[in-house]
C-alpha cells in the first residue's frame, strides 16, 4: 500500500500529515517535551497540513500561545479531550489529502482512530514519551516515535520499528 501511494505522489513532493497531540497526557511538566520537538519530530515523515493540540478547560494561556506560535490549532474541550482527538482523527483517514496520520500521546485510546487510519491507506505514526506507553498503539502503528524530554539541555527522538 505505502509503495503505491509513493507512486501516487509526484516525485520529490512530500507526504502530507495530520498531528494530533494528546496535550493533558503528553504535555506534561515532568516529560519535558515540548510542541516544537513534536512539530521537528513529525516534520521528519512529511509536512504538516492538520496539526492540532487537544486541551482541557485547565489549559493555561502560555501553553495555548505556545499551540498557536508553532502552527498548530487549540482545540479546548470541557469534555474528554480524547473524544475529541478521536472523531478529528477517524475524519483524517477518511480525507484524500492527508496521507500520514500522527498521533502524539502515551494512551491506547486512539487505537480504533488508528486502525481506521490503516484501514484507509494512511501510514500512521505513533509519538509517545516512553517505551511503557500505550503498547496497542506502539504495536500497531507503522512507525513510533519515542520522544525524550529535556535533559541536561538536550532533546532528543529515537525511531523504532
Amino acid at each position: 500500500m505505502l509503495d503505491r501511494l509513493r507512486r501516487l505522489l509526484p516525485h520529490g513532493q512530500s507526504k502530507r500529515l495530520a498531528v494530533f497531540v494528546d496535550g493533558p497526557n503528553l504535555l506534561r511538566k515532568e516529560f519535558g517535551i515540548d510542541l516544537e520537538t513534536i512539530k521537528k519530530e513529525a516534520q521528519k515523515f512529511g509536512s504538516i497540513k492538520i496539526g492540532k493540540v487537544y486541551l482541557n478547560q485547565f489549559a493555561s494561556e502560555k501553553l495555548v500561545e505556545a499551540a498557536v506560535n508553532q502552527g498548530f490549532v487549540p482545540v479546548i474541550s470541557t469534555t474528554d479531550v480524547d473524544v475529541v482527538m478521536a472523531c478529528d482523527a477517524t475524519e483524517a483517514a477518511f480525507n484524500e489529502s492527508i496521507d500520514v496520520v500522527v498521533f502524539a500521546t502515551r494512551d491506547s485510546d486512539f487505537l480504533p482512530a488508528l486502525i481506521k487510519a490503516k484501514e484507509h491507506g494512511k501510514e500512521t505514526v505513533a509519538m509517545m514519551a516512553e517505551e511503557m506507553s500505550a503498547a496497542a498503539l506502539k504495536n500497531t502503528a507503522d512507525k513510533v516515535v519515542f520522544l525524550r524530554g529535556r535533559r541536561s539541555g538536550e532533546v532528543k527522538a529515537e525511531e523504532k520499528k
